[in-house]
């Protein structure tokens, strides 16, 4: 298994704008084509304006083939135009992440 780890910086003060579109465009077809996420969340504190999600996959293939699936999605194309329209996204960080043997997220 392995956990898709991205964490996002917004334009600063549009956290909850970004999150909109994203539940309004962006959500049913990421979710439907890639499961539920396993953390979709968004800072408080700290280093604000940041927001972190977290997809889980059987492995690189898997992550792969559903990810292509997305892109070719035609929701999901919708879903980028509207985020690339938006200007909000600053910056993004991708990690694949490998989960420690005691970690209770086994699936």
């Amino acid at each position: 298994m392995i956990v898709d780890h991205r964490t996002y910086r917004i334009k600063p003060g549009h956290t909850q704008t970004h999150l909109k579109i994203y539940e309004d465009y962006g959500y049913a077809a990421q979710s439907r084509i890639l499961g539920q996420p396993h953390a979709y969340m968004y800072a408080e504190t700290g280093d604000v304006n940041t927001i972190v999600h977290q997809w889980v996959y059987e492995d690189a293939a898997d992550r792969a083939r559903r990810r292509a699936a997305m892109f070719a999605d035609p929701e999901w194309k919708v879903y980028l135009q509207k985020l690339n329209e938006s200007g909000l996204l600053v910056g993004q960080m991708t990690s694949i992440m490998i989960p420690a043997n005691f970690c209770p997220i086994k699936r």
